[in-house]
């Protein structure tokens, strides 16, 4: 249950109260298809994945397509200008994520669109933790053990990441911040190449997505250390968590949330966020999101707006400590 989950349960009603929302411009809303920018690439990936499971529930809801549009590069800033440039009729919907939301601002210095200027919040559609695993020859085999190891050999741990400002790379440097460790950072361009270099030794560690690296933990390709989450993940229920082993605070993960560009009339915006929890809520959808990795969410838009302020002024915080800049 998440800090959401009450709030969502009171707009169920809505979704099914809320009449076809009428514009200026044509009839009942909608009355074409809906494109959802994902900006990042087709093929499969988490947020690809819960975009498009998200599209189809909401399809038969809205009883028009909801077609997901994949634009992909320079970590997310380019599919999220698109969506910002877009007009703000009710047909074009951005489905983004913690580092194009929250850490793009303080990683670039120049970007074309702000998300609290650009954007009008709509949902918070929940999270993917973050989960520590290493090498199966690292000899540790808990959180404790792995900071003590990391301490007594500094700069010896290699941990890999996506790339500068990654959730994998920004969770690392909470680790090191919380704990005072010295580990030295590697970034990849495919979370792929890096986890067959964890796994064939050539890095040690890395603060991976739950979903991401299930496969290597279940085939006992890898060692899974703790989930930077305060429940255990579905997925793999018997690693614990950080907070069970004595570090509550060290809570990390990729979070989604569901976006409309500024100037989007008001009935839209609630009647998508109503249609959204009805989906969040749903057995079988809910069934199918955490089957992707997905710790649900849901709630106001209000709710949602706070979430990303308080988010953009804590990865400001860890994009200092880490000391990265991409331009």
């Amino acid at each position: 249950m998440t800090r959401f989950s009450l709030a969502r349960r009171a707009l169920l009603a809505l979704a099914i109260a809320l009449p076809a929302v009428p514009t200026a411009a044509q009839g009942a809303w909608p009355d074409r298809p809906l494109r959802i920018i994902v900006p990042a690439p087709g093929g499969g990936g988490t947020a690809d994945t819960i975009a498009r499971i998200l599209a189809q529930e909401l399809e038969p809801r809205l009883g028009t397509r909801v077609l997901i549009e994949n634009r992909g590069g320079a970590n997310g800033n380019i599919g999220a200008a698109e969506a910002a440039r877009a007009a703000p009729d009710g047909y074009t919907f951005l489905f983004s994520w913690a580092g194009t939301l929250a850490t793009n601002l303080s990683l670039y210095r120049t970007l074309a669109f702000h998300p609290q200027r650009d954007f009008e919040p709509i949902v918070f559609i929940g999270t993917v933790p973050n989960i520590l695993v290493v090498n199966k020859d690292l000899p540790v085999r808990t959180l404790k053990e792995f900071e003590d190891h990391a301490r007594a050999h500094p700069g010896a741990i290699n941990f890999g990441s996506t790339g500068n400002g990654s959730s994998m790379h920004l969770a690392a440097e909470m680790f090191k911040t919380r704990t005072g460790v010295e580990m030295t950072h590697v970034p990849y361009q495919s979370p792929a190449t890096a986890t067959n270099d964890l796994i064939a030794g050539r890095i040690q560690a890395m603060f991976q997505l739950v979903v991401g690296i299930q496969g290597q933990v279940k085939g006992d390709l890898v060692r899974p250390i703790a989930v930077l989450a305060e429940s255990r993940a579905p997925q793999l229920p018997e690693v614990p968590t950080t907070a069970e082993q004595g570090m509550p605070g060290l809570v990390f993960g990729t979070w989604f949330g569901l976006l409309a560009p500024k100037g989007t009339p008001a009935p839209i915006l609630a009647r998508m966020n109503a249609e959204m929890n009805a989906v969040l809520d749903d057995a079988a959808a809910r069934a199918r999101l955490v089957q992707a990795g997905l710790a649900v969410g849901g709630g106001t838009p209000g709710q949602f707006a706070a979430f990303l302020d308080s988010e953009i002024r804590s990865h400001a915080e860890l994009v200092r400590a880490a000391g990265v800049r991409i331009d």
